[in-house]
């Protein structure tokens, strides 16, 4: 025989359901009284105060490792890249020596690029060097801040500097200047102690061909040993990087060509073809004649 069970009216789920809320008989409020209410929350604010508690320490005990100046592990950076300016995407210069607009923003680029390089700044807020050797400030348990940083003043960059220069860095005359400089390692000493510099040159026969003459600043592309070792953003806080101009003198125009620059130096590897930056930089120039 099926019993069938007796259907709650709307007032009578409603009523349980304040009931079960509220028990005004029992004083319990969702099924539990004050006390056992009381028990969960105290359970709850310990537990989740010890987990609070076991994350700061964490958090404390690894930030005693890690220094505010010097990254502790730089796997990734162990030889530094090279990257030119005026910075475009794609690493692509490409310059319409009848159009004004085309390299006016290359132009603008590269003047505010350049003004920490002044001579005028150079001279207020770094040293002048001894060439040939490395700028070495150690700490020897003194913490020694902020680094100082030798001068690159904007007038060893030649006819490349943007000083004076009607021609605005030669885009107007077809004969652009492309700026390379090396990406930042904190404490590495580029060179290993030997001159270093930088050379260009054509990726192919044909671009060899296109590429046609041109001049570096400083001479031969050097750069010195005194503007290493880097110590780091917070610490050498004037810090220029050393530049490398490369003047392209006659470019075949209306011809894509491309370029490849590189550091020659002891200590950086630039024939890794997993990491097409390490040591050089490849670009692409166009100067567009009509």
């Amino acid at each position: 025989m099926v019993i069938q069970k007796e259907k709650k009216s709307c007032g009578q789920v409603v009523e349980e359901w304040k009931e079960f809320v509220w028990n005004p008989r029992t004083h319990q409020f969702m099924g539990r009284t004050g006390t056992s209410w009381a028990f969960i929350l105290l359970f709850y604010l310990v537990f989740y105060g010890f987990l609070t508690a076991m994350f700061t320490l964490t958090m404390w005990v690894m930030l005693q490792t890690v220094s505010d100046h010097t990254p502790k592990y730089q796997d990734r950076l162990a030889t530094p890249g090279l990257m030119i300016r005026p910075k475009t995407e794609n690493l692509d210069v490409v310059v319409n020596v009848s159009d004004s607009e085309s390299w006016d923003q290359h132009v603008q680029k590269l003047n505010k690029f350049l003004e920490p390089y002044n001579d005028s700044i150079q001279a207020q807020k770094n040293d002048v060097c001894r060439p040939g050797r490395y700028y070495e400030q150690p700490d020897n348990g003194v913490l020694n801040y902020p680094k100082r940083a030798c001068q690159f003043n904007r007038t060893q960059l030649g006819d490349c500097s943007g000083i004076g220069d009607p021609t605005h860095y030669g885009y107007s005359t077809g004969q652009p200047c492309v700026f390379i400089k090396m990406n930042r390692v904190i404490n590495f000493y580029a060179g290993a102690n030997q001159s270093m510099n930088v050379t260009c040159v054509g990726k192919r026969d044909e671009d060899a061909e296109n590429l046609g003459n041109f001049v570096m600043f400083p001479a031969n592309g050097n750069i010195d040993l005194m503007y290493f070792p880097y110590y780091g953003k917070k610490f050498h806080v004037n810090y220029t990087q050393p530049l490398v101009a490369v003047k392209f003198l006659n470019v075949t125009p209306n011809v894509e060509v491309n370029v490849e620059c590189r550091v020659n130096a002891a200590n950086i590897a630039t024939d890794d073809e997993r990491d097409k930056f390490a040591g050089r930089v490849a670009f692409k120039l166009r100067v567009n004649k009509t």
